[in-house]
């Protein structure tokens, strides 16, 4: 099979779920499927990686993204007889008339579930196109079940276009000895006592303000101190909470850490929280198990399908609940142990290598549609 993919986002959207995802099933597929040919339309620097006998880089210029996905995505398609063209990151930039199959990746529907959480250009972006994109396009990939329920609710589509491919934690997030990692984040970022950690942006719809009023409520009730960790670039929202709660020295706001060190602190804490009110997937409590961390979480969306019973699963909107959880976790040992234990053994489930054999299988169903 001659497959394209859109590949500009790995550089476009690193460090997003949108770039994680394309990065790596781009890289598996490459890898699995030696006696396939990939043609990756690229952006900036990387690419020497994802060079390989079985694939071509072709470099673009951002500041002309339009010409390439108008004009030149469409010819060299055709030139180079390709048999799919995948556009990941939410179909945005296909253009509709490319003449072999068509194949996008939604990966959720926040716009229009949840538009006051979306930047305005973005928004605008995909309510314009995704719409007409759906229903042109020979198939589509979404990461959940949920997610594929939320595209069928809202487009009148033939359910056999939609593929489900779950995502997967990356293989860096590992069990690190506790012993170590508080060392080095006394070290390195001044936590010094046991800690509830929380990762995951602070767009509203993650609900950051009721992990802290949960945690606020009863940082005072237990025999020792916790505190609250909250990684994450800090503007916007994230840079309204820091300033709000700066004299308050049990919450701790790391500001941007990298992608390195995350395993650290999911190893590091004693639980990790994640209350959020909607996810496509939810990678988060998925990296956290992977770790070993006892795993709070909603029990709403698709975050169900990812934890299932190896974390604790509550309603994002009682605050009440997520305090009670957190004190549970916090006051039993074994408990916190056999949640470590049960996120482990379900982390396992997921691989970027399932990911990829799912996706390609979907490759080859849209072909015979």
């Amino acid at each position: 099979m001659k497959v394209a993919i859109d590949a500009r986002g790995i550089n476009w959207y690193g460090g997003t779920g949108i770039g994680t995802y394309t990065e790596n099933i781009v890289k598996n597929l490459i890898d699995i499927y030696n006696n396939d040919y990939f043609r990756l339309y690229w952006s900036g620097q990387k690419f020497q990686a994802f060079k390989k006998k079985n694939s071509d880089i072709v470099m673009t210029a951002n500041k002309h993204h339009r010409f390439f996905e108008q004009t030149y995505f469409p010819h060299d398609l055709k030139r180079e007889n390709i048999d799919i063209y995948h556009v990941p990151q939410n179909g945005i930039g296909l253009n509709e008339e490319v003449a072999c199959k068509k194949v996008i990746t939604i990966h959720d529907l926040i716009p229009y579930i949840m538009p006051e959480t979306v930047g305005r250009g973005y928004l605008l972006k995909f309510l314009k196109e995704v719409s007409s994109l759906v229903q042109n396009v020979d198939g589509i990939i979404t990461v959940s079940e949920y997610s594929k329920k939320d595209i069928l609710k809202f487009f009148p589509i033939d359910e056999k276009k939609i593929f489900v491919t779950p995502l997967a934690a990356d293989s860096i997030y590992t069990p690190l000895a506790k012993e170590v990692c508080s060392d080095y984040l006394n070290k390195n970022y001044n936590i010094t006592t046991p800690f509830i950690l929380y990762i995951g942006g602070f767009s509203s719809r993650k609900n950051v303000i009721s992990l802290i009023n949960s945690f606020v409520k009863i940082s005072n009730n237990f025999d020792k101190d916790y505190s609250l960790v909250i990684v994450g670039a800090q503007k916007d929202l994230g840079k309204s909470l820091c300033n709000k709660y700066l004299d308050y020295s049990k919450i701790i706001f790391t500001g941007f850490v990298p992608l390195n060190e995350l395993p650290i602190f999911y190893s590091g804490c004693e639980v990790f929280v994640y209350p959020s009110l909607y996810e496509g997937f939810g990678l988060p409590p998925l990296e956290a198990m992977s770790c070993g961390a006892p795993v709070i979480t909603s029990n709403i969306t698709s975050i169900p399908e990812v934890v299932k019973d190896s974390g604790i699963l509550i309603n994002p909107y009682d605050e009440n609940e997520l305090s009670n959880s957190i004190e549970k976790v916090l006051s039993n040992k074994s408990f916190r142990q056999s949640l470590a234990e049960k996120g482990i053994k379900r982390s396992s489930y997921f691989s970027w290598e399932k990911t990829a054999i799912e996706t390609f299988n979907a490759y080859k169903a849209i072909c015979q549609l």
